[in-house]
């Protein structure tokens, strides 16, 4: 695996997902397995985006493949957000600034590399 600490946005949705793979395996536990699911595909994704796109062909294969991150980011912060307003399910205010933070690092990050694609 190469060095994530080189690269912020991979080192933030590899920890990120890990986070997400606990979040999932609780909600399990308690036998709430529709948003476990759902949580564990879309967290778990944004990092497999992020880490597809730095091996892209094009500066429009990265600019999609992040773009796709951020689509799975912004999912990922709706059942989050589902979570944190639905009784009986655990806090996660401290992952819904991590997402919050991903999102504005992903939205930087595209727009920067569209700017850069003119």
């Amino acid at each position: 695996m190469q060095d994530i600490k080189k690269n912020i946005i991979v080192e933030k949705s590899v920890n990120f997902a890990l986070q997400i793979i606990e979040l999932a395996e609780l909600l399990e536990s308690k036998q709430k397995y529709v948003i476990a699911n759902q949580l564990l595909k879309s967290g778990t994704s944004i990092g497999a985006n992020v880490r597809e796109a730095q091996n892209a062909e094009s500066k429009a294969d990265f600019i999609h493949k992040m773009k796709i991150a951020a689509k799975e980011a912004d999912e990922t912060e709706y059942w989050l957000f589902l979570c944190q307003n639905s009784k009986k399910y655990p806090n996660c205010d401290s992952l819904q600034l991590e997402i919050q933070e991903i999102i504005k690092i992903l939205s930087k990050i595209i727009s920067s590399s569209k700017t850069l694609n003119k």
